[in-house]
C-alpha cells in the first residue's frame, strides 16, 4: 500500500471535539419549585451582601409526596433585581438555573447531613404565592 493511501486510511492523530481551553468541571442545575420562605439578605465576613433562600420541590404520588429542599445563594449586587427577589413571598413558584455543589454538615442533633447548594445564575417567577 502506498504511503499516500496509508495516510488516508489510518489517522495519525486524534481530533479534539472542542477548541476551547479546558476548565475545571462544574455542575449546572435547573429547578422549578416554591420558595420555602421570604429570601433574606445576609452580610458575609468580607462585608459583601448576598441573598439566601431555599426552594422546595415535590415528587411522587399525591398521597405519598416527598419534598426536596435546595439552598440557593445569589451574589447579585444591590439594586432593583436583588430587591425584587428579596420581596418575593413564601410559596412563590420560581424557575432557578445555577451552579451546584454538595456540602456536608452535622445537624443540631449531631447527625451527619448533606446539602445541595445552588449559586443562582437565573431566576424567573412562574406564579405568585400558592393560594391557601
Amino acid at each position: 500500500m502506498s504511503s499516500f493511501l496509508l495516510r488516508r486510511v489510518l489517522p495519525t492523530s486524534a481530533r479534539a471535539f472542542s477548541t476551547s481551553t479546558p476548565r475545571s468541571s462544574f455542575a449546572k442545575m435547573t429547578i422549578i419549585g416554591r420558595l420555602a420562605d421570604t429570601p433574606e439578605v445576609q452580610a458575609t465576613s468580607t462585608g459583601h451582601q448576598i441573598l439566601k433562600y431555599a426552594v422546595g420541590t415535590n415528587s411522587g404520588p399525591k398521597d405519598n409526596q416527598k419534598t426536596n429542599w435546595f439552598k440557593v445563594t445569589s451574589f447579585l449586587p444591590e439594586g432593583p433585581q436583588r430587591d425584587f427577589i428579596a420581596s418575593l413571598d413564601k410559596g412563590t413558584l420560581v424557575y432557578i438555573e445555577g451552579d451546584a455543589s454538595m456540602s456536608q454538615y452535622e445537624d443540631a442533633e449531631g447527625k451527619p447531613r448533606s446539602a445541595l447548594n445552588i449559586v443562582q445564575q437565573k431566576l424567573e417567577v412562574l406564579s405568585p404565592k400558592k393560594p391557601q
